[in-house]
């Protein structure tokens, strides 16, 4: 059963904010720190069925991030690098994303749930990474979150395959990703830098080119 969703309310990310991903769970005094070094919001890690459990979103941690007056966002830990996409597999990452949210988070239906795409088998066709990505689209939707697609390295798509084939309207670009025709981006990733000791991959908010943005919990 789905636990009382966490406080906050989904806002639409203004431009010009900058933010960070990090692969850790985050304290308070951290969550504070990276706040008062001038950062805006936090993407954070939950799981698919196959991920290693270590560093993942915890709603105590969630609660912390909010408190410091970050923003909170939630991405699913990606697969394994060179993994075979299908239908099924994203229906079910889809689905695994979902009960971590709900069950374990308490993420309100609303905000944007990411969806890691990247490092696929370079012998998958384009069509059998669309069936994935689609299919990932399709159960989250279902479930009320809004999907978002992180667009990684060695995907298998062109540009106009990511914007044209797919039903996504949110991108963040990872910082060796390649570019979304048309709509473009909402949030991009740079390189990794250490901040008060921590490892963060630092991420800057826009508005894409068709004028919208990312959508986040906060309080």
């Amino acid at each position: 059963m789905p636990i009382p969703p966490l406080p906050g309310t989904i806002q639409k990310a203004q431009a010009g904010l900058a933010g960070f991903d990090i692969n850790q769970v985050l304290t308070g005094a951290q969550a504070r720190g990276l706040k008062g070094a001038g950062y805006d919001f936090c993407l954070r890690y939950i799981p698919h069925q196959g991920s290693k459990p270590q560093g993942l979103l915890t709603r105590t941690e969630a609660m912390d991030i909010l408190n410091a007056g970050l923003a909170l966002s939630a991405v699913q830990r990606a697969n394994s690098p060179g993994w075979l996409p299908s239908a099924a597999l994203g229906t079910q990452d889809g689905n695994d994303a979902i009960d971590y949210a709900q069950n374990t988070l308490g993420l309100p239906a609303g905000m944007i749930l990411w969806c890691d795409l990247e490092v696929v088998d370079e012998h998958a066709g384009s069509d059998v990474v669309l069936a994935y990505g689609q299919a990932w689209y399709t159960a989250v939707k279902a479930a009320g979150y809004i999907p978002g697609l992180y667009v990684g390295a060695d995907i298998n798509l062109t540009d106009q395959q990511l914007y044209n084939d797919l039903s996504f309207q949110h991108y963040w670009k990872a910082y060796n990703g390649q570019d979304v025709a048309t709509r473009g981006f909402q949030i991009i990733q740079h390189t990794d830098i250490i901040v008060n000791h921590l490892t963060i991959g630092p991420d800057h908010t826009y508005v894409d080119a068709m004028g919208d943005s990312a959508l986040w919990l906060s309080l």
